[in-house]
Parts: C-alpha cells; sequence; structure tokens
C-alpha cells in the first residue's frame, strides 16, 4: 500500500464526486443512510450498554457506507446486506475491526471526559459552548486517525494500530485537499440551509422552515457519507494482492 499525495483542488474533486454518485443512486444510497441512523438511534438507547455498543459499530458501519459507494461507482445497486460488509470479510478482519470499534469507543469517551474536566460539562441550554467546542477540538485528530481506518482494515488487510497511523499520516500529507474537502461541505451545508430556511419562512414561517430543514439535512449528510470513500480512494495506492498491503509501510 502507498500513500498518495493529491492537490490541494481535489478535495472539491471528492464532493463533487459524492454528490454525483449520490444522485445515481438517491434512493438506494439514501435509505442505507437513513438505515445507519435508524440503527444508531435504537441502539442508543439501550440503558447502559447502548453507547458502547454504538461506538464499537462505528467503524464497520462506515466501512459499510463506503462500500455502498464503491457499489454505486460500478454501476450496481447497492443492497442492504452491504452494510455488513465488514463482517463478511473473514475473522481476522472482523476481529481488527472490532478492535477498532474499542478503541474508538475508549478514545471518543476519554477526549469528552477530558474536555469537562478542562472547562466543564457542556451547558444544555446552549447549543454551543466553550466545553462543546472544546470537546470538538480534541477529538479532530481521533477524527483524523478513524478517517481511514476502517477501509485499510478491511480492504488493504492493514493492522488496526497501522490503519490509524497510516490514516492520521495521510490526512496530514494531504492536508490541503482535506481542508478544501471540509471547507467546501460547511459551506455547502451552511448555503444550502439558509436558502432553504429563507424560502420556508416565506412559505409558512418557522415550523416549515424547521419541516424543509431537517430532511435537507439529511440528505446533504448522506451525500457527504457517500463522498467519504473518494477521500480514501485517492489517498492510497495497492501495491500488492490483497491481504499483502500489510506489510507495506506508508512514506
Amino acid at each position: 500500500m502507498k500513500l498518495n499525495i493529491v492537490p490541494a483542488r481535489t478535495g472539491l474533486q471528492w464532493i463533487k464526486l459524492g454528490v454525483r454518485t449520490f444522485l445515481r443512486q438517491p434512493l438506494a444510497l439514501a435509505g442505507l443512510f437513513f438505515m445507519y441512523m435508524t440503527v444508531v438511534i435504537v441502539i442508543a438507547q439501550v440503558p447502559v450498554i447502548g453507547v458502547f455498543i454504538g461506538g464499537l459499530l462505528v467503524p464497520a458501519a462506515t466501512l459499510g457506507l463506503m462500500a455502498a459507494t464503491e457499489e454505486a461507482t460500478k454501476g450496481r445497486f447497492p443492497m442492504p446486506s452491504v452494510l455488513l460488509s465488514a463482517f463478511r470479510a473473514g475473522r481476522q478482519r472482523v476481529r481488527a475491526m472490532l478492535v477498532l470499534g474499542l478503541v474508538y469507543t475508549i478514545a471518543s469517551w476519554l477526549v469528552t471526559r477530558l474536555a469537562a474536566l478542562l472547562f466543564g460539562e457542556p451547558d444544555p441550554g446552549m447549543q454551543i459552548d466553550g466545553a462543546a467546542i472544546l470537546a470538538l477540538a480534541l477529538h479532530i485528530p481521533l477524527f483524523l486517525m478513524f478517517w481511514h481506518a476502517p477501509a485499510l482494515v478491511h480492504w488493504h488487510g492493514v493492522t488496526p494500530a497501522k490503519s490509524l497511523f497510516f490514516s492520521l499520516v495521510a490526512c496530514l500529507r494531504n492536508f490541503g485537499a482535506y481542508f478544501v474537502y471540509g471547507l467546501g461541505w460547511l459551506g455547502l451545508f451552511i448555503a444550502t440551509g439558509m436558502l432553504f430556511a429563507l424560502i420556508g419562512g416565506m412559505l409558512g414561517g418557522a415550523g416549515m422552515a424547521r419541516a424543509v430543514m431537517m430532511p435537507l439535512a439529511l440528505l446533504l449528510a448522506a451525500m457527504f457519507s457517500t463522498s467519504i470513500y473518494f477521500t480514501f480512494r485517492d489517498s492510497f495506492v495497492a501495491t500488492g494482492e490483497p491481504g499483502e498491503d500489510q506489510h507495506q509501510e506508508a512514506p
């Protein structure tokens, strides 16, 4: 496996590819994303262990959505079973994916607790406060480490520890592209939200605006999810047979 360095403008290309691919298979990709969100919400309602189980499954679910995008790029209709791709890759890779989930759950909890200790618990009455901003900032390195880790484990057979390292290196070495990518999506969310909020307000007040914004936000989130696959595809190049890439070092 070899790290691929891309120019900053590639970030915009990832956004375009994500939107374009989503529009080719909107029902399938939106349906799979909504299915994923529903499962997350249901699991979160389980007392005590719900949050733990949800975190444990995050890498596998992320991989499932990426696999769905890969199917769509090949002109195939992604079926619901594609969300289970991580659990059909052999015992060794399933175990590695669950290890990633365990690390993610523990690390996320530790980062959240650290933010609370340093800045206090978030104020439920405020949408954004210092603790929430600090928690988000502390989560950024965690997000970068796990951005490509599930795909590296699944498609390149990389060990969990190496996948976290390679993912972080890929994001940092291609910082320009990922910065443009993140900024582009942020701008798209804000601009689209403002536009539809204005239209909804003109048509029927705040209630209409909220009714329009919720499904729109979910569709944009599904498009964003679709685009993640392309960030991985362009950041790494396979250099050996499947299952052999775990022996290769990212430069």
